[in-house]
């Protein structure tokens, strides 16, 4: 085996789903041991460094609920659009990982681009051509349809390339650090056009949720090369210095390729409200914990887990928080406050997320997913399929091949893309 940081031993990877994949566990975990014990600890002693942390996390955040203190961090689009951001509300959004940007959008601005997606999928037939849930994910939420597999509406397609929508996002990608030892990791001050999917719960729908879980990557977090040197402090036995906000050889390196798959690397994950959402009706929660990535990678390596098992992380599922392996992570899980149409909601990529459970929902719940994702190797290359999608008006790359926009009309043009839609998506 080659030598690496620290001299220790080299660990096996696969750039590519392993066809054995039981025993590709049990191989990377035994590595993985290894390579924590010659550092000269154990895991047990490395694990309980993280865990101490996490305790004294959620402890305060639970702190503070009991308190009605707010846990996550509001901040005004004016004050980022200003650069009057005040260091607590810095220091706020990096211990929490999360944040609600008011204002970022009039709220009449909102409300129009709501009213002109609806006009825009019912001048096309959506409903009457809507083929059901092609993705088992978010067909698990019971409302019918709640995810609209559109890409490429004028109201997206404006938000995606405003100016307000990029100075949030310079703003997110700030708390990154994206340049070390003389390699630029990413640029901060261009994103790339990363298109998702729209959001419209109805009033009165019934609405399962989604349970908690982390969209940063599978077993390729553990089993590839380029993950494997993005958490090298985890397992070098220098666990002291990981640090979540650092994005060294995370935008390089690809996730496996499956149906939970990004090909993007995003800094913060977001959606921004197209209409009014209170905090008990269906929101999302996360664990506002960016360290918690931590405790999710070594928690498999305990001997309580079954040698050929990763805490129920496996290929083409997502990556889940789960009771039996994670429950003082969960305990710590914390929904958004009320936001109304206009504001966006922000939540580091690394952090466990989730949408709560809704009855006879009041108001509308509508969001359009829009991500931080700056300009990178990674999010370069998927930038190529993006092109040809929104050329077609396909569904893009990273989600299921459904294509209800090639023949509509009213479709966002090439004409209309400004300067910032154009760099996004590569154009120039």
């Amino acid at each position: 085996m080659t030598a690496t940081r620290q001299g220790l031993p080299a660990l096996p990877h696969w750039e590519t789903p392993p066809p054995d994949l039981p025993g590709a566990i049990r191989e990377i975990k035994t590595a993985l041991r290894a390579r924590i014990e010659d550092s000269g600890r154990s895991v047990e002693e490395v694990f309980a460094v993280v865990e101490d942390r996490i305790r004294a996390r959620v402890t305060e955040i639970e702190r503070m609920r009991e308190l009605g203190q707010p846990v996550w961090p509001v901040i005004e689009y004016s004050d980022i659009a200003a650069g009057t951001v005040g260091a607590e509300q810095v220091e706020a959004v990096r211990r929490r990982g999360c944040l609600v940007v008011r204002g970022h959008f009039e709220r009449s601005q909102a409300l129009l681009w709501d009213t002109r997606i609806v006009d825009y999928v019912e001048r096309n037939g959506f409903f009457e051509a809507y083929r059901g849930p092609a993705d088992d994910f978010f067909g698990s939420v019971g409302s019918q349809p709640e995810i609209y597999p559109i890409y490429w509406s004028p109201p997206q397609m404006q938000a995606r390339q405003s100016a307000r929508m990029a100075r949030v996002q310079a703003f997110l990608n700030s708390f990154w650090r994206h340049s070390s030892n003389g390699v630029r990791w990413f640029d901060p001050g261009r994103d790339a056009l990363y298109p998702d999917r729209v959001r419209r719960r109805p009033e009165g729908a019934d609405s399962a949720g989604l349970g908690p879980h982390c969209d940063a990557g599978t077993l390729d977090l553990w089993m590839t090369a380029g993950y494997q040197r993005a958490f090298r402090h985890l397992f070098d036995g220098a666990v002291e210095d990981y640090d979540p906000w650092d994005a060294a050889h995370r935008t390089s390196g690809a996730q496996y390729p499956g149906s939970t798959m990004c090909s993007a690397f995003r800094t913060f994950q977001g959606w921004t409200a197209l209409s009014d959402i209170d905090h008990d009706q269906g929101a999302l929660r996360t664990v506002p914990i960016p360290e918690a990535m931590a405790y999710q990678m070594l928690r498999p390596l305990l001997r309580d887990v079954p040698e050929d098992e990763m805490c129920g992380v496996s290929t083409d599922q997502v990556f889940p928080a789960d009771p039996e392996w994670h429950s003082e992570l969960l305990d710590g899980l914390t929904g958004i406050p009320d936001v109304r149409a206009g504001d966006s909601v922000w939540w580091h990529c690394d952090l466990v997320h989730g949408v709560a459970p809704v009855a006879d929902q009041r108001g509308w719940g509508n969001v359009m997913y829009i991500p931080a994702a700056p300009w990178c190797p990674r999010n370069e290359a998927y930038a190529a399929s993006v092109r040809e999608a929104f050329r077609s008006g396909s569904s893009p790359a990273d989600f299921p091949p459904e294509h209800y926009e090639r023949d509509w009309e009213g479709r966002f043009s090439f004409e209309q893309l400004n300067e910032t839609g154009r760099r996004g998506m590569g154009f120039e």
